[in-house]
């Protein structure tokens, strides 16, 4: 009998359905403040998610002001080699500028997916920040604001742009999690001046390709929607890391992307399981089995292996696919959803106390 994936994920109402934490809202006031200072927005979003990942926080309180669209990890999200995707999402933002980010992971041996990739598409980055520089000259330096969600990239991508820019090494935190960068911080030269080329030689000078008053990334906290009316939405943002992994079931999570995985390709995982399946309990304990990952007395952990297994799709090694359906209609069609469920601060400090109850319960109970 051939195997047949689930065509729908059941409900779950009992989902968290926020991640609205104090400092989300303290570093959107402090970019609506300094806004009327900045020249230029690049706003990140994870290429796997490109619907998901947008914030319409933003689209308020950064009204009026130019933008960059950057998607980030766009080498997790498929081949680099098809265009389709990339050609819809461009057509989504028309007229504004669209770039794509590569993480720079090698996979299979495919050509520009790595660090050569990665490189190259930040160079056509800094070029489009120096053209806009250039436009605009300023003596005391042209001021760019990167925003995003949660763990989107935007640290990675001020270290690539400042590497590429100015040849300096890493100046703001990465990690694994959100919530590494918690406030926003000042500008970060990613691009020289004229005064710091002032001395070196004509070929120097050309390598540098300085620019008025240099060019500065202002990084930021990423901002969360205050509450999400769609569970799968939430996952989505889950599996991409956009929230702590402790804020929804790592085995609730690894079932949903299985339910993904499966509608791409159930032979990504058949190095760990004999055969496709629906069942995640089912693939958790062949996995932990496979890998390893077993407790005391040889008992399967399954928090362990789910956690794994997620990581695993992170970094590009369990399949490189979107979350969400990336058609010429998708993004109006996001638009009107969000309309018809305005984020609400209200709902998430109710979200946020509830939750505060029940770890303060949980802890008490210990």
């Amino acid at each position: 009998m051939s195997f047949i994936p689930r065509h729908a994920f059941p409900p779950l109402p009992s989902l968290p359905r926020s991640y609205f934490l104090g400092h989300h809202k303290a570093g959107l006031q402090k970019m609506k403040s300094l806004l009327s200072s900045i020249d230029l927005v690049v706003e990140c979003r994870d290429y796997r998610v490109p619907l998901t990942s947008r914030n319409p926080l933003f689209e308020k309180a950064l009204e009026g002001k130019e933008r960059v669209l950057v998607y980030t990890k766009r080498d997790l999200g498929g081949s680099v080699r098809d265009g389709k995707h990339e050609e819809i999402i461009r057509g989504w933002h028309a007229p504004s500028t669209v770039m794509f980010v590569r993480n720079g992971r090698e996979k299979d041996g495919e050509v520009g997916s790595g660090e050569g990739g990665a490189r190259k598409s930040v160079y056509k980055l800094l070029d489009v920040l120096r053209e806009h520089a250039q436009t605009r000259w300023k003596l005391v330096g042209h001021r760019v604001m990167v925003v995003g969600m949660p763990n989107v990239g935007k640290s990675t991508l001020l270290n690539a742009l400042r590497a590429q820019g100015i040849g300096k090494g890493k100046v703001a935190q990465t990690g694994a999690q959100p919530g590494v960068t918690r406030k926003v911080g000042s500008g970060v030269k990613i691009m020289p001046s004229e005064d710091d080329i002032e001395g070196m030689d004509e070929g120097a000078k050309r390598r540098s390709r300085a620019v008025g008053g240099g060019v500065y990334l202002l990084d930021t906290p990423g901002v969360f929607i205050p509450y999400v009316p769609d569970a799968e939405a939430m996952m989505k943002l889950a599996l991409c890391g956009s929230v702590k992994d402790t804020i929804i079931s790592p085995v609730v999570l690894a079932d949903y992307l299985l339910f993904h995985v499966n509608r791409v390709d159930p032979t990504l995982y058949s190095e760990y399981a004999p055969g496709p399946t629906n069942d995640i309990i089912e693939l958790l304990e062949s996995m932990a089995r496979k890998t390893g990952r077993l407790g005391k007395g040889g008992a399967v952990d399954v928090e362990a292996t789910a956690l794994w297994m997620i990581q695993k799709w992170r970094t590009g090694f369990l399949g490189r696919f979107l979350l969400d359906p990336i058609e010429q209609g998708s993004l109006d069609m996001a638009k009107v959803v969000e309309e018809g469920a305005e984020p609400s601060f209200n709902q998430a400090k109710r979200v946020e106390r509830e939750r505060r109850r029940a770890r303060n319960k949980a802890r008490g109970e210990k």
